[in-house]
């Protein structure tokens, strides 16, 4: 008997909460991106560009008022904030070619991406249940797929093959962007990776504007009905990255990607209550099947624990092993890699009166981000 106690944890409520307000707020940017398409402006990088400056002046500040040492090599950041750009304009890219179910269905590649990813650089182990609950969103995904066959809403698009691509580059990317951001999270700082992400993302999004839609913003009349979407957009990314490394930090990448897949059930939502429009009956019967698929993946988070405490346990020996070299055993040899995630003041104190120990543990950061980052930038 399956004990159902297990699945109703303030964790994996707080879990499932969080993930449906992130599925809300990328449900929001769609439609937002959808009125400004209306009003013929084609400049998603832009629309991203706000967002990243936000995240470098609020997040910024916070860094700069802390004035603690970096727990990353800057240009993983670099490395992270190009992923994430270049992620982000391949899928919006994607719907001037191929059709909006390819992009809904190839997105999902994003999804074994994670736990590929996941499994050979974090150590991540998923067992039946959490596999059980990926094919069941998935499934739950495929019948809205033929929820807009069925209804007549598929359309070929000028280049399907092209787009089609585009998706699943731009899904790749993602991947990788959520796995990055759930090492740097769980081993540095989410307000370092924050403020970082937004400052580098900000620099390449520019760039990338200067080159790519430059004469496209000088085209844009800006008027009070373009720039609402325009800026709520970015107000709603902002949230949605401010959130983002919480749930990584909670339940990983794997149950981020799965609790977006909602998105698409969101807006059928406020197609019917806001626009009164008529959908299929299997929208209603795929939003069940991925809302079942989510608890089914969430529930207990016994797989999570197991590895988080694996994770624990190398980073002690790790620690350990470095403390004895450098001869600092009798400074809290017992600490682990895991007690830094968020900024231990009583652990930055100690790093602080010792210069060398701080090198030595950035040394070890720094060698988990080459195995992780460097062969994903390849």
């Amino acid at each position: 008997m399956v004990n159902f106690k297990q699945f109703w944890t303030k964790k994996t409520l707080v879990g499932l909460g969080l993930g449906q307000f992130l599925s809300l707020l990328i449900t929001s940017t769609g439609f937002s991106s959808s009125e400004l398409a209306k009003r013929g402006i084609n400049a998603p990088t832009s629309q991203s560009f706000l967002n990243y400056v936000l995240l470098s002046v609020v997040y910024g500040s916070v860094m700069l008022y802390r004035r603690q040492a970096l727990k990353a090599k800057w240009y993983y950041y670099v490395i992270l904030g190009l992923v994430d750009v270049e992620a982000n304009y391949l899928v919006v890219k994607a719907y001037q070619y191929t059709s909006i179910t390819s992009v809904m269905l190839l997105d999902c590649w994003s999804i074994p991406s994670v736990m590929l990813l996941t499994y050979i650089f974090l150590k991540t182990n998923y067992r039946y249940r959490k596999i059980a609950g990926v094919i069941v969103c998935v499934a739950g995904l495929v019948m809205v797929v033929f929820s807009d066959v069925h209804a007549g809403d598929r359309s070929g698009g000028s280049n399907p093959r092209k787009g089609d691509l585009l998706v699943i580059a731009g899904a790749t990317l993602y991947a990788i962007s959520n796995v990055s951001e759930e090492f740097l999270v769980k081993n540095a700082d989410r307000v370092e990776l924050m403020s970082f992400l937004g400052l580098f993302g900000a620099i390449i999004s520019a760039i990338q504007i200067s080159i790519v839609e430059r004469n496209e913003l000088k085209s844009i009349h800006w008027t009070a009905g373009a720039a609402f979407p325009f800026f709520g957009f970015s107000l709603a990314m902002f949230l949605f990255y401010s959130f983002v490394p919480v749930l990584l930090k909670m339940s990983g990448s794997t149950m981020l990607n799965l609790s977006l897949l909602t998105s698409d059930m969101w807006a059928v939502v406020i197609r019917i209550f806001a626009y009164h429009e008529k959908v299929d009956w299997m929208y209603f019967l795929a939003f069940v099947a991925v809302a079942v698929g989510l608890i089914i993946y969430s529930g207990g988070d016994t797989d999570d624990d197991q590895s988080r405490a694996d994770v624990a346990d190398q980073g002690t020996e790790r620690s350990k092993h470095f403390d004895e070299e450098a001869g600092f055993d009798n400074l809290n040899r017992g600490n682990t890699v895991g007690s830094s995630k968020m900024g231990d003041t009583s652990r930055h104190d100690c790093m602080t009166s010792s210069g060398g120990r701080e090198t030595i543990e950035n040394m070890s950061i720094g060698k988990d981000m080459q195995a992780l980052l460097i062969p994903l930038s390849l």
